[in-house]
């Protein structure tokens, strides 16, 4: 079977990779990262950075089976492509103890077996002297299987694997898809392609193909990048992921310091509190021209600074992204005809789990039912 997977980020290149797996003819098909934001007027791509959480506990059956699948596999990829993207640094996640936050978590924990140290007060002072914790807080720390992926080198992991195995990676847009009964035809940007059937994973720039076939929600974020010094950088060398959560509901998170592409060390911190809708082409596009939210970025200083009072922060910047959610917080795994289907809306989780969201993605373009569990929202129900 000839599929053609519209969109080459993190879900399209390993759904890309899962399909060739299995023997089916693919044609992976998105534009490289644009050289200059600012004048670049076709879509973005949510994998252009160099640091995203992983970890295997979340409260949720569905984000966590996704986690863990796809952590596991993290290993096999970087051997098979010659590209690694893991640091295994760990991860923490603390909040308040007795919430209804990190009771969920604990249930978690016990649920899957997930092996992580139970942190409380003096404890967590002592393993993370570089942190300031409210009292009363508990902190769930992973070891092992989690930290921080480059989801750039990720995605260039996945397109290398799936080519080696026989996938054609076309660099193009693809500007509409035609379901002819017998087939899919992709209209792209000078041509057309012939396939059988079409998976589109392409985000939140998906309403350019699905129309409102699907309810999306997508929103603007902003991420504050605080550069530091190799010295800094070095005093931190065992610093793991942080996430914290907070009876409000709100999660901010925190990476220990990476080495970027200008050549500079950055911890970034996210978790916006206001949410953004973006619906058209040209608000996306305007989005990831501004650079982010001052104000958020602002927020997000304030917090990191309590957090981390010792911290020495050489500059602060900030950095757009965008988020795409479904109202069941997992994704669209949805047929729009016999011969088109989805594979959108990480959720706000999609970078860690994507190899697994591409391989269930994959699995419903051949044809292949889906197990229960992939369709188990992860919201709370009344």
């Amino acid at each position: 079977m000839h599929i053609a997977v519209v969109g080459a980020g993190m879900i399209g290149a390993a759904a890309a990779r899962h399909l060739t797996l299995a023997g089916h003819r693919v044609t992976l098909i998105g534009p490289e990262e644009p050289v200059d934001p600012q004048t670049h007027t076709g879509p973005f791509a949510s994998h252009y950075d160099a640091g995203r959480i992983t970890r295997q506990l979340d409260p949720w059956i569905f984000w966590s089976r996704v986690s863990r699948a796809s952590i596991a596999r993290y290993r096999e990829i970087e051997a098979v492509s010659g590209v690694t993207f893991f640091s295994e640094v760990g991860s923490l996640m603390a909040g308040p103890e007795g919430t209804v936050q990190m009771q969920r978590l604990d249930s978690t924990r016990q649920r899957d077996s997930v092996p992580c140290d139970v942190l409380r007060d003096d404890e967590l002072a002592h393993q993370f002297p570089y942190f300031d914790f409210h009292p009363g807080t508990i902190g769930f720390h992973e070891r092992s299987n989690a930290g921080h992926i480059n989801p750039r080198r990720m995605v260039r992991a996945q397109i290398a694997a799936a080519t080696a195995q026989g996938a054609t990676l076309l660099r193009d847009v693809v500007q509409g898809i035609d379901d002819t009964g017998k087939g899919v035809t992709l209209r792209l940007s000078d041509s057309t392609l012939q396939a059988d059937r079409a998976l589109i994973a392409t985000g939140g720039f998906s309403r350019t193909l699905t129309g409102d076939a699907l309810p999306l929600k997508t929103y603007a974020r902003t991420a504050a990048m605080f550069e530091v010094t190799e010295q800094e950088a070095q005093r931190l060398a065992q610093m793991p992921t942080l996430i914290v959560l907070l009876p409000t509901g709100e999660d901010p998170y925190l990476l220990p310091p990476i080495r970027y592409p200008d050549g500079k060390m950055y911890l970034k911190m996210g978790g916006d509190s206001v949410d953004i809708p973006l619906e058209t082409p040209d608000q996306f596009t305007d989005w990831y021209r501004s650079g982010g939210s001052a104000k958020v970025g602002g927020e997000l200083e304030a917090l990191l600074r309590a957090q981390m009072p010792s911290l020495d922060i050489r500059s602060v910047a900030t950095m757009p992204c965008v988020t795409t959610f479904s109202p069941e917080n997992i994704p669209h795994y949805k047929s729009l005809s016999g011969n088109v289907f989805t594979a959108i809306a990480g959720c706000g989780r999609g970078a860690k789990n994507s190899d697994e969201l591409g391989r269930l993605g994959g699995l419903l373009a051949t044809g292949e039912a889906l197990p229960d569990w992939a369709y188990e929202p992860a919201v709370a129900q009344d």
